[in-house]
């Protein structure tokens, strides 16, 4: 692991002071690396999750209604460890936790391919929402410190990582489709990689204290005021990713149609343009400020919504989850940035009560979809989740930890 205080250490004699310049940049460089492969080995293991996902809803004979509350066992997996995630990074070490729970992770994404029964998805969904929020959790803690070391906005990019995850993993699912191989058979080529990728970059992960002593609370303590505005923000816009990760290939293949295994050809637009978003976002931001890149993004994302909705065809309903995609793009990083970075609270437990916010909204968001298809139509549910959208810009001219 990597000890932080080997980078404050300067050389004293003046011929060194460039070999060690060099050195050290090179070192922050393998850092950084480490830590994208991680983010990446996540949203891999996700995206190869969600490109499964209309295969298995044919093949467990399961209606929009039973996909909706079997979705709804993922998230609450995630939100019953959030009381314990800050917690057990702060206690463990980042590194620590993010190594235990992406082997966990990956393991649980594997037995998702086993299911043969609706009990038995949701059973492995709620394990795999458990480690999934672990090593969120952990990652960003990591991503944080990483951001800390460069002395720059670099979240937005790491988020990249995970986003360009889930365009290979769409990728991959749609090779795994035209070789007809089975949900679990294609999920244990996956997590074989994601294995690979962790035992070449675990050693390089930053080993660090939290930098607060937070004052001893109660396990359901009264959090801060402003993380959790930051939650809320983060809460509309993970309700919509939520949506495109969940139902962006039912939609496709039931309301626009789409002739073979080209329903998967909104998932994978929506994450092309929210990996690259995410890869420009830095850069926008520090051009621009938080405050406008926020606001434009959420008005993004209603706009895109909107359009798939009222232009439901191939062409257009592509274009309107790349909007949608771009939208989401920065939000995230740019909530975890600035909560990461709250006076007077640890990163880990600013980022926990943050996630626990923000990830209801993958809690509501994909079954509330179902159950809205349910009484009306799968074009009306995305029309509800496209307002979400306009709350967010409302919000972010309101909260002044963004600027």
């Amino acid at each position: 692991m990597i000890d932080l205080n080997f980078l404050g250490r300067s050389k004293t004699k003046a011929k060194f002071k460039k070999t060690y310049k060099d050195a050290k940049v090179s070192y922050l460089n393998r850092i950084r690396w480490a830590v994208s492969m991680f983010y990446f080995g996540m949203g891999l293991c996700f995206a190869t999750w969600a490109s499964r996902i209309p295969d298995i809803k044919t093949a467990l004979h399961l209606s929009e209604g039973d996909l909706g509350s079997i979705l709804f066992a993922l998230p609450l997996g995630q939100l019953v460890i959030m009381p314990f995630s800050g917690k057990l990074v702060t206690r463990f070490g980042s590194h620590r936790i993010l190594i235990f729970s992406l082997l966990l992770y990956v393991f649980s994404m594997t037995n998702l391919g086993l299911a043969a029964a609706a009990w038995q998805l949701s059973l492995g969904l709620f394990v795999f929402g458990i480690f999934g929020n672990l090593s969120n959790i952990a990652v960003n803690t990591q991503g944080v410190y990483t951001e800390v070391l460069f002395k720059k906005t670099i979240m937005s990019s790491f988020h990249g990582m995970w986003s360009f995850a889930g365009f290979m993993g769409a990728l991959v699912g749609l090779g795994m489709l035209a070789f007809k191989l089975t949900p679990y058979i294609h999920f244990l080529i996956v997590g074989g990689i994601v294995f690979l990728m962790m035992a070449f970059n675990y050693k390089f992960l930053i080993k660090a204290k939290e930098t607060i002593k937070a004052e001893k609370k109660k396990l359901f303590s009264k959090p801060d005021s402003a993380l959790i505005w930051l939650g809320i923000i983060g809460f509309c816009c993970m309700a919509s990713e939520g949506v495109m990760f969940d139902w962006s290939g039912v939609y496709f293949k039931d309301v626009i149609k789409a002739p073979g295994p080209l329903f998967i050809l909104g998932y994978t637009s929506f994450m092309i343009m929210m990996a690259g978003g995410r890869f420009l976002g830095d850069g926008l931001i520090r051009k621009f400020g938080r405050k406008t890149v926020l606001q434009i993004s959420g008005i993004m994302i209603s706009a895109g919504l909107f359009t798939a909705v009222f232009f439901p065809f191939v062409i257009p309903a592509t274009i309107a989850f790349m909007f949608v995609g771009l939208g989401v793009s920065t939000i995230v990083p740019t909530v975890y940035s600035v909560a990461g970075k709250t006076p007077n609270v640890s990163p880990s437990v600013a980022l926990t009560t943050v996630s626990s916010v923000s990830f209801l909204g993958f809690l509501m968001g994909p079954p509330i979809i179902g159950y809205i298809a349910e009484l009306s139509s799968l074009r009306f549910s995305f029309a509800f989740i496209g307002i979400f959208g306009i709350l967010i810009s409302l919000m972010v001219s309101r909260i002044k930890a963004i600027e």
